[in-house]
């Protein structure tokens, strides 16, 4: 879920970091490594992930002073710590939000985490009265209405805020750079909604995956 990255730059491979007067009374490594964490954390980096803090310093240059600012400024390599989860892994969640196309699912931290009705376990249906979709285990049913017409006493639902084990299928960046406004014969056009820079997508479809409560009884028996 969590790798190691070290940043790479157009600047010998280096990042310059601005070390401001007011704390030059800190060790200079603390006081680069607050500098970075205001630059990068909680950022996401295109191809590389969502950066969470920096880990350590590989190398610091001494400290200029230029002309104008007072501050000081060093040339660093730095290793960060990126969360990006690789294809397969296997993770935990909970459960955000539904709509009838996906399952929005939050780690804490990140909730761009989202399973595709395709990527349930079938046959599934999504259910507008709980907002939620369900699942039929041993069901032949595959006509959505036929679903919605089953006693709810045999649906093992997935409800808003329950931890989830989820697959990771595959991940996407979205570079969403500004531009000028669109506009088509003097009247502005309506832009698609804002993306997120970075989205996960998942699957539950196999065994073991899914709804943790759906498999706590198979799990305590296998611990016994």
């Amino acid at each position: 879920m969590f790798n190691l990255s070290i940043l790479k730059t157009l600047s010998n491979d280096k990042d310059t970091v601005a070390v401001h007067p007011s704390s030059f009374g800190l060790p200079p490594e603390e006081a680069i490594i607050a500098e970075l964490n205001k630059k990068y954390a909680n950022r996401v980096l295109h191809d590389v992930g969502l950066c969470v803090t920096v880990f350590d310093l590989s190398e610091v240059g001494e400290g200029k002073v230029r002309y104008g600012d007072g501050h000081l400024w060093y040339k660093t390599v730095f290793r960060l710590i990126i969360f990006r989860p690789f294809t397969s892994e296997v993770i935990v969640g909970r459960v955000k939000t539904s709509d009838e196309q996906s399952i929005r699912v939050s780690v804490g931290f990140f909730d761009d985490i989202y399973i595709p009705s395709i990527y349930l376990p079938q046959p599934s249906c999504f259910d507008p009265d709980k907002r939620s979709h369900f699942w039929l285990p041993d069901s032949q049913l595959s006509d959505p209405q036929e679903l919605m017409d089953t006693p709810t006493d045999g649906r093992l639902y997935i409800a808003q805020g329950a931890p989830i084990r989820l697959r990771v299928e595959a991940d996407e960046f979205f570079d969403d750079e500004p531009g000028p406004p669109k506009a088509q014969n003097g009247i502005a056009v309506k832009t698609e909604a804002k993306r997120a820079p970075y989205s996960i997508i998942a699957s539950i479809g196999e065994q073991g995956l899914g709804s943790i409560s759906w498999w706590a009884p198979l799990e305590e028996e296998g611990d016994s």
